[in-house]
């Protein structure tokens, strides 16, 4: 059993090295968006290269969170973890210094694959390590520590590219990992699971990452009609079924099928994909929108989205404490419904724009709107599957979200009618912002109807989140299996 002691010296270097560790990849979701701009003038870029320097990323860590769970439970969480911090500041590094937008794109997606090492271990270390009596603590404050980085994320982001440049979005990851890795391997005890819970299903996280990565290229390149986005539609179609015949027939499979047998799940799922799509769509938009139609600078830009997470790091966990009394349906049915119309507030931001008249209101009716929804989300998720799958369903949601965000960031530009050259072209842009912002609000409409009519109060004695402050606006939180200490069961 473990029995380090959150008060002890070790406690609070394990909750240093595991916040610090998953802090990295928090701090990458949100700085990211607001360089883009510059980096499409230092590149040479057009918005589709924008799009892939947001969706690379996206597409290895959604396809390998899963198999990254698994792989500390295997070959040891301590070691895993590791591995990922040095793989994310190495692939930082490269992305830091690339010389073009191919080396960018590459390198974003081998930043993601140590993302998926990394963001599973800093949760299962802290499982795995601490005293059951401090755990519920510990995960509290890894919790909320790491939603400020979130919450750092934009401003630190826009001061960044304002001043040493956009290079530096990247490269600040590279001594905070130089600091985390010596840290971990001192003060942070080994653990792993059994033979059984270290089954890995390399092959099922393949076909996923690549049918996830052919769509987003048909996706992106549909306006060309070329022959070639045609024939990556079809095969990343092909992958996708591939997928599901693995892990339906494979032993040990990376995202047993059957757990979709529970139609609350399933139902929660669906409404995790159509709110978490409308964020991943409405946040890189907005970043742009912000800089290349009102005009303003990278730090104002990053600044001025910063209400959101504030308020979910303030009221989530009090959000949490209301779903629990009054059950997650109406939470579930009014968030997202709040959140369409704070979207449908940001038609008002073109040039000129007030912050304080246009751009704050909406973003705080997005923000209480998101509070309202993320922590009965999450809760719905655990409570709808036995408590010996929580980490998986806590997973499986995650990934759900983290594919939905990246395919509406490869969608949304064609469907709102956005050129190559769009973000050059701030009328252009700014009318196609217009039908992109009509499209999410859309969306979070559907999660809405779709959470009033599927989503039940979960039975007494079910699973509880422990992430109950939760500060990132990109996808909800993971939970652990704390009889295993592994994120992702």
């Amino acid at each position: 059993m473990p029995d380090v002691r959150l008060a002890s010296p070790q406690g609070r270097w394990i909750l240093f090295t595991t916040v610090l560790g998953s802090g990295m990849t928090l701090l990458d979701s949100t700085v990211v968006n607001v360089a883009l701009p510059r980096i499409g003038e230092d590149l040479d870029a057009d918005l589709a290269a924008l799009q892939w320097t947001v969706n690379a990323y996206l597409v290895t860590l959604a396809g390998l969170i899963l198999l990254g769970g698994a792989l500390g439970d295997r070959f040891g969480r301590r070691r895993v973890f590791v591995v990922g911090v040095l793989w994310f500041a190495a692939a930082s590094l490269l992305c830091g210094i690339a010389p073009n937008e191919g080396v960018l794109i590459a390198a974003r997606a081998l930043q993601g694959a140590g993302g998926a090492l990394l963001t599973p271990g800093s949760l299962a270390l802290i499982q795995a390590s601490f005293h059951p009596d401090d755990r519920g603590r510990a995960v509290g404050l890894w919790s909320g520590l790491g939603g400020i980085g979130a919450a750092v994320g934009p401003f630190l982001g826009g001061w960044l590219v304002d001043g040493p440049g956009w290079r530096w979005v990247f490269l600040i990851n590279v001594p905070l990992a130089l600091l985390c890795a010596p840290v971990a391997l001192r003060h942070v005890p080994e653990s792993s699971g059994g033979p059984a819970e270290g089954r890995f299903d390399v092959v099922g996280a393949a076909l996923g990452a690549v049918a996830l990565a052919l769509v987003t290229y048909a996706l992106i390149g549909a306006g060309d009609g070329s022959p070639l986005v045609v024939v990556s539609a079809v095969a990343g179609l092909a992958a996708a079924v591939g997928f599901v015949l693995v892990e339906k027939r494979r032993p040990g499979p990376m995202m047993p099928l059957e757990i979709f047998a529970s139609r609350q799940f399933s139902a929660v799922n669906g409404v995790t994909l159509c709110v978490y799509a409308a964020f991943g769509g409405f946040f890189f938009l907005a970043a742009l929108q912000l800089q290349v139609v009102v005009g303003w600078s990278a730090l104002a830009a990053g600044t001025a989205l910063l209400p959101t997470t504030a308020l979910m790091l303030l009221l989530s966990a009090r959000s949490g404490e209301l779903a629990d009394r009054i059950g997650p349906r109406l939470p579930l049915t009014v968030g997202p419904l709040l959140c369409a119309a704070g979207v449908l507030m940001m038609l008002r931001v073109g040039p000129g724009a007030s912050y304080a008249a246009d751009v704050l209101p909406a973003l705080l009716v997005l923000g209480l709107g998101m509070v309202a929804l993320v922590a009965p989300l999450t809760a719905s998720v655990l409570a709808s599957v036995h408590v010996a799958r929580a980490g998986l369903a806590s997973g499986v949601n995650n990934a759900a979200a983290r594919a939905a965000g990246l395919l509406a960031v490869a969608a949304l530009p064609l469907l709102a009618g956005m050129g190559p050259e769009a973000f050059r072209q701030p009328e252009r842009f700014d009318a196609a912002f217009d039908r992109a912002m009509l499209l999410c609000a859309g969306i979070l409409v559907i999660g809405a109807l779709l959470a009033a009519a599927t989503v039940r109060r979960p039975a007494p004695g079910c699973r509880r989140p422990e992430c109950r402050t939760h500060g990132s606006v990109a996808v909800p939180p993971l939970e652990a299996d704390p009889r295993r200490g592994s994120s992702i069961a």
